[in-house]
């Protein structure tokens, strides 16, 4: 079932989703020992932030996603690197076992997308994949833009829910809550879990933060009058310049 990231929502999320450090795949090598034989899965991928880096460290990865648009985009970027494309999501995961067999998997890498699935079943169909001292990765790149500590990112929470005529209070999955409960999953299913941090700045400016918000929206919530709103949000932020984000990315690393 499609969760609204098609069209031009899929389009600004290619455009305007950050990617990840080489840390981060530096600390999933480390903690999986992952080498030029494994394969890697990439579930709920969107456009291969995680992907398509993660390639360039196993030799191969299966990347999935259920949005069509997400994975046309995921396709042309990756270009010849050994990736496959698969339409499915976390309740297909039982259905790899036939065919990549017991104990072949690497890693399942999770980027951001584990608040749309039911984790507890997943961290319990995914064992079976697993080889000895691989595991899953959840790994939420930062908070979202509309709910950091910062002046810019308040006044941005207030034309976003302007827009949407709403409060707007999505962590994504990003908060201590979320992360302690699937740590909590993650033990309760048998996996050693340790806990990683990668930190690194961006410096954003208008279309960086339109193309973060319209990222994370439905198509049909996407302002029709898309110049009104641009030019709104500027004279909004404009006295809290500059545009400074310091993100987080937090691993939690399941090992099997």
């Amino acid at each position: 079932m499609s969760r609204g990231f098609r069209g031009e929502v899929a389009d600004y999320y290619q455009r305007y989703r950050p990617g990840y450090p080489a840390e981060v795949f530096d600390t999933l090598t480390d903690v999986f020992t992952l080498t030029d034989n494994d394969t890697a899965i990439d579930l709920g991928c969107g456009t291969g932030q995680l992907t398509i880096p993660l390639a360039e460290r196993v030799r191969s990865v299966i990347g999935m996603d259920i949005e069509p648009d997400m994975l046309a985009h995921a396709r042309t970027t990756a270009g010849e690197r050994p990736i496959t494309w698969l339409l499915a999501g976390d309740t297909h995961i039982p259905h790899l076992i036939p065919l990549l067999g017991h104990r072949s998997v690497g890693v399942i890498t999770i980027g951001q997308a584990l608040h749309w699935m039911d984790h507890n079943t997943l961290f319990h169909n995914a064992r079976p994949l697993l080889r000895d001292t691989g595991g899953v990765a959840v790994i939420t790149n930062g908070t979202p833009l509309w709910l950091q500590d910062t002046t810019w990112s308040r006044a941005l929470r207030t034309c976003v829910e302007d827009l949407l005529g709403h409060p707007v209070t999505a962590t994504c999955g990003t908060d201590t809550e979320s992360h302690q409960r699937y740590t909590h999953s993650l033990t309760t299913a048998g996996y050693a879990v340790h806990t990683a941090t990668v930190s690194y700045t961006r410096h954003l400016n208008i279309d960086h933060i339109l193309g973060g918000i319209y990222s994370a929206l439905s198509p049909e919530q996407l302002p029709t009058d898309r110049d009104a709103f641009a030019t709104k949000l500027q004279h909004t932020l404009e006295p809290h310049q500059p545009y400074t984000e310091h993100v987080t990315v937090t691993l939690l690393l399941g090992v099997a």
